[in-house]
């Protein structure tokens, strides 16, 4: 698994399909794939949109996502950084906050690859 990270529209969907040379048909945007219904790698683009939405729905991110990073083990994760700036009055937006970061700390233990992505531009950090 490869993650990479990077603030908003820093061009991080456009470096992974530039780098792995990705057909846009393999890129999910905010959903994660349903484990079995796709061959080969599979991009999740805006991981933080799925995990927003999982907290919003009452459910459990984490396991929804390690689930499909022990089916999907070639799949590239790309996530905004969300725990930068000042820190929401919301509890709900300081738990997405929180649990994103969390959950981007797990995904980075994991992977094979971390790269943070500025202004098009790709630095690995793992």
């Amino acid at each position: 698994m490869k993650l990479i990270v990077g603030g908003y529209a820093q061009g991080k969907l456009g470096y992974v399909v530039d780098k792995f040379e990705i057909e846009h048909s393999l890129i999910l945007d905010g959903v994660l794939p349903e484990v079995g219904r796709y061959e080969g790698r599979v991009v999740i683009n805006h991981l933080n949109l799925f995990i927003k939405d999982a907290l919003d729905k009452g459910e459990c991110p984490e396991e929804a996502i390690d689930e499909v990073v022990r089916h999907y083990p070639d799949c590239i994760i790309i996530c905004d950084e969300v725990g930068n700036g000042i820190v929401p009055i919301k509890p709900f937006e300081r738990e997405y906050r929180d649990r994103t970061g969390r959950i981007l700390i797990q995904l980075a233990k994991q992977a094979e690859e971390v790269e943070r992505v500025i202004c098009g531009i790709g630095q690995k950090i793992k």
